[in-house]
């Protein structure tokens, strides 16, 4: 299932529809968009697509319910947040030390870190709209010992706007004969344009970083 869902989300939820029925077809999108942010080891699931994807089965026959996608989706979302936050807080020095999340690279921890310095708190909102990064946000967030009430905020506002967002775009423009047409290539857009910040930033850290490696042998 994985491989088939990171190619072809509509596919998948298609079948889920189909197998699961229209009450539990919703178990794993919901288990998907939880684990995505949830655990800091599954950052490559597709939040921005399947639910973009979602949002086209909301419309007329289609088999889901917009508000229920909405709402059980953006718990999904907050609560994964808040689960990988108290990981970092409880376990975070652990796991990075134990060097087995290759995800974890000090590249993404460094580019997550200077979001932090940026924009404070209003980062946990932010890295919603940054795959990858939005999983070792809130993960770096509780290793630093955030202030929980304040990470709630900026945690729930984050992921409401972002699943209404990809979901709301799906359910508008999803069934828009040229979008159906080049479908494929919507999706490998959607992931593009979602990764276009995310590889931006870490090209501006590894530059940053060469460049005070190299001021300092000058020195």
């Amino acid at each position: 299932m994985g491989a088939h869902l990171l190619k072809d989300p509509r596919n998948q939820i298609a079948q889920w529809i189909i197998t699961l029925g229209p009450i539990w077809v919703y178990t794993p999108l919901f288990i998907i968009i939880f684990i995505e942010t949830g655990l800091v080891v599954t950052p490559f699931l597709p939040g921005d697509s399947l639910l973009f994807c979602a949002g086209i089965f909301c419309t007329e026959g289609g088999g889901l319910n917009l508000w229920a996608v909405i709402i059980l989706m953006s718990i999904a979302a907050i609560l994964g947040n808040t689960s990988n936050y108290w990981i970092g807080r409880k376990l975070g020095e652990a796991i990075i030390k134990g060097g087995k999340v290759k995800a974890l690279t000090p590249e993404r921890i460094d580019k997550t870190q200077k979001m932090f310095d940026k924009f404070g708190m209003l980062a946990i909102f932010l890295t919603r709209f940054f795959p990858i990064i939005r999983t070792f946000a809130p993960f770096l967030a509780g290793m630093g010992k955030m202030h929980f009430p304040k990470f709630t905020f900026y945690n729930v506002l984050g992921g409401i706007v972002w699943v209404c967002l990809f979901t709301l775009l799906g359910y508008f423009f999803g069934n828009v004969p040229i979008v159906q047409e080049h479908f494929e290539l919507v999706i490998v857009g959607i992931v593009v344009i979602s990764f276009i910040p995310t590889v931006i930033g870490l090209i501006k850290a590894r530059l940053s970083s060469k460049k005070e490696s190299s001021n300092n042998s000058q020195n």
